[in-house]
C-alpha cells in the first residue's frame, strides 16, 4: 500500500474520495480537508447483478464525483471506502455483510488501489460516519462522543479521548445490538432477541405499525395508517405528530426504546455528545426530544448532566463523508487510536 503523508500543508490542500458501499444505494463524493463536499453522486447498487457489476459501478460513480469535484487529479490524496460488515479493515477485506449477498472475501482496499492508483482504507459504515461527524459535524471539538445512526437498520460509532475506536478485530460499535430486552423482539440484522435495532429501525417501526394496525382495525377502533401504503417510519411519525391513536402508541414505544439504549451507553459511556443521525432523525425535535427528557431521568446523574444529544450535520452525505473522514484519519494525517487499536492504512 502506498506510504502515508505526514506534512500538515498536503493536508490542508488535499482532497479525497469517499466511497459509501450500501445494499441498495452505491454513493460517492470528493471531500475536502475541511469538510466541503466538493462533489456527491448516489446510483442504485442492483446487488443480485452480482460482485463484478456492483464494483464496476461503483468505480465508475467515484471517477465521475472526481471528474464533477473539478478539482486538478493530484489533489486527490487516497480513498476512503465504508460498507457494512463484518469486514476486516486492517487488511481492507469484505468478509460477508449481509446487505451483499454473495460478497465473500472481496479485497475491496487492493481493488480500489488498482483501479484508482491511490491509497486506499475500508471501515465500517457506521464507525466511518462517526469519523465524519467527529472530524467535521456536530462533534467537532468534542473528547467523547456516541454516533447512532437510526435507518434502515441501526449503527453506531465510538469516540474515546478524540479517536475512534474500533475494537479488537476493528468491528467495535455494533451499538444497535445493544440489548433493550432479553426477551424481546426478533432482530433481523444479527437474529438474537431484543436489541435496539428490532425497536427503533425504520424496517422495525414500519413492522410495529402494521401489527398495530392490525390490532385496531381487529378492535374496530379507526386509524389514519390503515390508508398508508406500503406503511413505513415517516408514515408513523407524520399520523402521530396529527395525534392519530395508533400512529402516537408506536411512536413513544420507538422513543422509550430509543432512550433505553441511548440511557445505557450515557451510563457506560459518560460522553459530551450523542450524536443522532439517519433517515429516522428526519422527525427532528419529534424524536429528540423525548429521547433528552428521559435520558436526562434515566442516565446516571453526572453522566446525565454532562451529555448533550444532537442531530447529525450530514444529512444524506454521511456515508461519503465519513468514508472520507476515515482517509483523512489513517491516511493523510496517520492519526491512531490508542495502541491495540492502531489501523494502518
Amino acid at each position: 500500500m502506498a506510504a502515508k503523508h505526514n506534512s500538515e500543508a498536503a493536508e490542508a490542500t488535499s482532497a479525497v474520495l469517499g466511497l459509501d458501499i450500501g445494499g441498495t444505494k452505491l454513493a460517492a463524493g470528493v471531500v475536502g480537508a475541511d469538510g466541503t463536499v466538493h462533489s456527491f453522486l448516489v446510483t442504485p447498487t442492483l446487488v443480485q447483478e452480482g460482485v463484478q457489476a456492483v464494483l464496476a459501478r461503483l468505480f465508475d460513480l467515484g471517477h465521475k464525483a472526481m471528474d464533477e469535484s473539478e478539482l486538478a487529479p493530484q489533489r486527490i490524496a487516497a480513498v476512503g471506502i465504508g460498507c457494512g460488515g463484518p469486514l476486516d479493515p486492517e487488511a481492507g477485506v469484505l468478509l460477508c455483510p449481509p446487505h451483499l449477498p454473495g460478497w465473500i472475501d472481496v479485497p475491496i482496499t487492493r481493488l480500489t488501489e488498482d483501479r484508482y492508483g491511490l491509497p486506499a482504507v475500508l471501515d465500517n459504515d457506521a464507525t466511518a460516519a462517526a469519523t465524519g461527524e467527529h472530524r467535521f459535524g456536530a462533534g467537532r471539538g468534542t473528547r467523547h462522543m456516541i454516533y447512532l445512526t437510526v435507518s434502515t437498520g441501526v449503527g453506531g460509532g465510538i469516540v474515546v479521548d478524540g479517536c475512534t475506536y474500533r475494537g479488537a478485530a476493528g468491528n467495535g460499535g455494533e451499538l444497535g445490538h445493544v440489548t433493550v430486552d432479553r426477551n424481546g423482539r426478533h432482530c433481523r440484522g444479527c437474529g438474537r432477541a431484543g436489541c435496539l435495532e428490532a425497536y427503533v429501525s425504520g424496517t422495525s417501526i414500519a413492522e410495529r405499525a402494521r401489527e398495530a394496525v392490525a390490532e385496531a382495525e381487529a378492535a374496530g377502533r379507526p386509524t389514519t395508517l390503515s390508508a398508508c401504503s406500503p406503511l413505513t417510519a415517516a408514515d408513523v411519525s407524520r399520523e402521530a405528530a396529527a395525534q392519530d391513536a395508533v400512529a402516537t402508541q408506536v411512536w413513544v414505544a420507538t422513543t422509550q426504546a430509543l432512550a433505553c439504549g441511548v440511557t445505557s451507553l450515557v451510563n457506560v459511556f459518560e460522553p459530551e455528545l450523542v450524536v443522532l443521525g439517519g433517515g429516522v432523525t428526519r422527525a427532528g425535535e419529534q424524536l429528540l426530544a423525548p429521547v433528552r427528557r428521559i435520558v436526562r431521568e434515566r442516565a446516571m446523574g453526572p453522566a446525565a448532566h454532562a451529555v448533550r444529544i444532537e442531530p447529525a450535520r450530514s444529512g444524506d452525505r454521511v456515508g461519503v463523508v465519513g468514508a472520507a473522514a476515515v482517509a483523512f484519519e489513517r491516511v493523510v494525517t496517520t492519526t491512531t487510536g490508542p495502541e491495540g487499536n492502531r489501523l494502518h492504512g
